[in-house]
């Protein structure tokens, strides 16, 4: 079977302006005459094995990034949104999608801000949202939708903002330990920190410069909370500069985008990239391991893991979702070709959603999505206790994977058999866009197509979808 052709224009456009090249000059360094870098930027031609070897050579450059990146992504949410009922008769095929995402990506994503902002004046008219009918009233995409697409189409990798963190735990080594030195860079300047019995997390006084912390969370929550506290204080300037890139819709997302900045500078301060990424293969991908090691909690390493795509040293590529006991996502992001549903909850048949049957054991699954691609996927949950008799208990579970193709490289893989056919589960996104015929926990029909209603006959399901 001849190997598939690669047409990366707009990724190559991407890399020429970012090295800041005239189209004259990047043909040049690439080895190739103009007017064929001009055709490969159109994707009127492949990129050549040659342009592949120059982008390495010359530059440097992941190569693996030109079949990668926004284009998978933009065609599942492309393909979710389309399933709108009010696209149900203007469906266009999947190779015009992967066309748009390829070729115009910028078109892409204002059609989904317009699909989503049709989406939110829908639900305000349903709700009689008063804010509606307000002189002065914009309307904008969810800012916590907004700032989740932002990491999203990050890749989940902030490079910035990890090397600073990465700078902060090398320099904290002469301290015992990254919770000590978080704590003494905060009473450096003049930060106080105390430990109390109460159910919020954190709270800074600015008018005291007092830190109080709870004493009732877990050690490496609470070192989580000390720096993220520390990010927000001695990483302002780096985080407002980032913020002014991102370009978000409204100060609201611009302020829950910070806060998720400084959790990432936390999260990559107490488990600094390359040590973390050089424990991961040690100790194939052992999330108890890992979490014992740098005195972090296995959601917190399972999160870490899916942010390792730093150019030039990436990890695995992993998914990484959190789910609660309704099914809803509540955190989300994917380096793998599996995309998860934007909105609603996920496919029933994924073991995420079994892991609260199970606590504190690892749930391990092997997966088939609709497009063929195997994964496997480990799944626990990470419930949340107050700390003391009567606090309410926030339940949630995890799951993470990748390719079934890097099975090897996790320890979770060992002893099962990934030869077997009907080892793998066959999964989905989203029940809507789910193109399976046959599936016994189907909750709506697929809006793709076309169902037999038989009145004298009734299966699991009480209709049939054709196939």
């Amino acid at each position: 079977m001849p190997a598939q052709k690669l047409y990366a224009g707009a990724k190559l456009r991407d890399i020429r302006t970012r090295l800041g090249l005239t189209q004259k000059e990047f043909a040049s360094k690439l080895g190739v005459s103009l007017p064929y870098l001009n055709q490969m930027e159109r994707n009127n031609r492949p990129v050549s094995t040659t342009v592949v070897l120059a982008l390495a050579s010359e530059f440097g450059l992941d190569v693996t990034e030109l079949g990668q990146g926004d284009s998978e992504r933009l065609v599942t949410d492309m393909r979710e949104a389309l399933t709108d009922p009010v696209f149900a008769d203007t469906m266009p095929p999947i190779a015009d999608l992967r066309l748009t995402a390829s070729n115009a990506p910028a078109l892409a994503r204002a059609f989904l801000a317009l699909h989503q902002s049709y989406r939110q004046t829908h639900e305000r008219l349903a709700s009689l949202d008063e804010a509606l009918g307000r002189e002065g009233t914009q309307l904008q995409a969810s800012p916590w939708e907004e700032v989740r697409d932002f990491f999203h189409y990050c890749d989940n990798y902030i490079d910035a903002v990890d090397h600073a963190a990465e700078r902060f735990a090398r320099l904290a080594t002469d301290e015992p330990d990254i919770r000590t030195a978080a704590r003494a860079r905060l009473m450096k300047s003049g930060v106080s920190v105390r430990l109390i019995q109460t159910d919020t997390l954190r709270h800074y006084d600015q008018a005291t410069s007092t830190l109080t912390l709870s004493s009732l969370a877990p050690p490496e929550t609470q070192t989580f909370q000390l720096l993220l506290q520390v990010a927000l204080l001695h990483q302002d300037t780096l985080l407002e500069a980032t913020l002014d890139l991102a370009r978000f819709q409204s100060e609201a997302a611009r302020n829950i985008a910070k806060i998720g900045l400084a959790n990432y500078f936390a999260g990559a301060a107490l488990m600094p990239y390359q040590a973390f990424l050089n424990a991961a293969q040690e100790t194939r991908h052992d999330l108890q391991l890992l979490a014992a090691q740098f005195g972090a909690s296995v959601e917190q390493v399972a999160h870490r893991l899916s942010t390792l795509q730093r150019p030039g040293a990436k990890g695995l590529p992993f998914f990484f979702v959190r789910v609660d006991q309704a099914g809803t996502i509540t955190k989300r992001h994917s380096a793998t070709r599996l995309q998860f549903a934007r909105f609603g909850g996920a496919c029933p048949l994924w073991n995420v959603h079994r892991a609260f049957e199970t606590p504190g054991q690892f749930l391990r699954q092997l997966a088939e999505t609709p497009d063929g691609v195997r994964y496997i996927s480990i799944a626990r949950d990470v419930s949340k206790h107050g700390g003391h008799y009567g606090a309410p208990v926030r339940r949630f579970a995890i799951a993470l994977g990748c390719d079934v193709r890097h099975a090897g490289a996790l320890v979770y893989a060992d002893d099962m058999d990934l030869s077997r056919d009907h080892a793998f589960e066959p999964i989905g996104i989203s029940c809507r866009i789910c193109e399976r015929s046959k599936c016994h926990q189907r909750s709506v029909p697929p809006l793709e197509r076309r169902l037999t209603i038989a009145p004298n006959r009734r299966g699991v399901l009480p209709y049939e979808v054709d196939g």
